[in-house]
């Protein structure tokens, strides 16, 4: 689940990790002690650093975009590649000097790789003081408090509760126009191949009154797009609960029975809070999405016709070894489905794992063939990593050499490339409403922002200003990007 960029093509493990930009945050902070956070990793990852924000600032810290001001720095960590947790140890060495020239100073790991490891951190990471894992964060200040007493400070316990509905996040990095709204946490699906289920706990969901009132209060303060996250979000589903006052609740749908809200129900509620706020959400389970997902996204122009839906392989025996309780012919089902409904137009995207536990060249084949019958606009591809305690690893050896991972994944990365710009050159000769993000990443004479099919678009500035909505008639592509004019 990563956030997209620029670039369509990624392999979301080896996403560069995203630090706090300088704002006026930094200046207020006199008197406080300031808090640096770094995010590796995915979309929730982001998330969380802005609850964390939201704890310490509570605490009464101050954020800053200086390391070297900082009396704590915490790194928000991803643990789904060995790739990714290297990053992290590499990023622990460059801060043991820093350490040094300030003693003081708290280094904290937080996240899915501080639950994986749990206090093997301290003993393998002398530089770390406190770990806490992806449901401790309210804990964080007192674990602060333990570490400044010269203690090490652990906290992984993992909640079937815990939801922080009630914890309004500190927007970090923010453009002020897009922003990620968590609707539920964990995840009960246990694919052989990920640690996720075992870092971030079974899968609850969040009120959806408190998810409204997020949204609208973003969109009151400017913000013009939400993303509704969660390891799969159409699996969300809220029973209603007692002692809620009813003038508390936004309009809710009404049903006989137990009230009841599934994530179609609360597409709409979020849809309905106004036209101009857009709304996207990922990750969806090909197992788990529904006609009355994709029918709502057809009654609601502001609900992004984009669709993330990860496929992982082609092979139906592969995908069975992945615990992905779906074949072939079922992920198709799905994709014919999403076409039937919501046209050609839909924008697609998925993940694909090269070089899985015992998979053969014909079965490589089949995912490639797969990624020609969908036609995906971009896609997150790596080749696989064996993550220690999942059921992949226990179960299954780990026996295409790294080298033909390698060309595996390069054959689909190339596969993709060539998808991406057919898909994108159907947009050309074509008016796209476009959300201004701001300025594009190569030039201040440009500005960029996304379509409804969630591809970046490029266009000369003029007189816009990032929030804004425009239509820009599409003249140019790549296979990253749309270039076009505003009319």
């Amino acid at each position: 689940m990563t956030r997209i960029p620029e670039l369509t093509i990624l392999q979301p493990a080896d996403k560069e990790h995203i630090e706090i930009p300088r704002t006026s945050e930094d200046e207020l902070a006199v008197g406080k002690k300031r808090l640096y956070i770094e995010s590796y990793g995915c979309q929730m990852n982001f998330a969380d650093s802005e609850i964390v924000a939201a704890v310490m600032r509570n605490a009464g810290f101050a954020t800053t975009s200086v390391a070297e001001e900082a009396d704590v720095i915490f790194l928000n960590t991803c643990a789904i590649r060995d790739n990714a947790e290297q990053k992290v140890r590499n990023r622990l060495k460059h801060l043991i000097g820093l350490k040094r020239l300030k003693p003081e100073l708290l280094v904290g790991m937080l996240g899915c790789m501080a639950e994986r490891l749990k206090t093997k951190l301290l003993e393998e990471e002398k530089v770390v003081d406190i770990v806490a894992g992806p449901d401790a964060y309210r804990d964080i200040p007192k674990l602060v408090e333990e570490a400044e007493s010269g203690q090490k400070a652990v906290n992984v316990f993992l909640s079937r509760e815990e939801t922080y509905a009630d914890i309004s996040p500190i927007r970090l990095n923010s453009n002020g126009v897009t922003a990620f709204v968590s609707i539920m946490r964990g995840c009960d699906n246990m694919c052989s191949f990920c640690v996720v289920p075992y870092t971030r706990g079974r899968e609850r969901s969040r009120d959806p009154h408190s998810i409204v009132r997020e949204a609208q209060d973003l969109f009151d303060r400017g913000y013009r797009e939400v993303t509704l996250l969660g390891q799969n979000v159409d699996s969300y589903k809220w029973l209603g609960a007692e002692g809620v006052e009813p003038g508390e609740q936004p309009p809710m749908p009404q049903a006989p029975g137990p009230r009841s809200i599934t994530f179609a129900g609360l597409l709409e509620l979020v849809a309905q809070i106004h036209p101009d706020l857009r709304v996207r959400f990922s990750t969806s389970h090909p197992k788990d999405i529904t006609d009355d997902v994709l029918h709502t996204i057809a009654r609601y122009d502001n609900i992004c016709n984009y669709i993330h839906l990860p496929a992982q392989s082609g092979n139906s025996r592969v995908l069975k070894l992945m615990n992905r309780t779906y074949d072939r012919p079922w992920y198709i089902g799905k994709i014919d489905r999403i076409r039937e409904i919501l046209g050609d137009d839909c924008g697609i995207s998925t993940d694909m794992i090269s070089g899985f536990c015992s998979e053969t060249e014909a079965e490589h084949q089949e995912s490639l063939s797969l990624m020609d019958y969908v036609q995906y606009d971009y896609a997150y591809m790596f080749s696989y990593s064996e993550r220690p305690g999942t059921l992949a690893a226990k179960k299954y050896a780990d026996d295409i050499p790294e080298d033909v991972k390698k060309r595996r994944l390069n054959e689909i990365i190339a596969c993709q490339l060539a998808h991406s710009a057919k898909r994108n050159q159907r947009h050309i000769g074509q008016v796209q409403r476009v959300l201004i993000e701001g300025p594009s990443k190569r030039s201040n004479d440009f500005l960029s922002g996304r379509n409804d099919q969630n591809k970046m678009v490029v266009f000369p500035k003029g007189n816009h200003q990032k929030g804004q909505y425009v239509n820009v008639l599409v003249t140019d592509c790549t296979s990253a990007t749309l270039r076009g004019e505003v009319v």
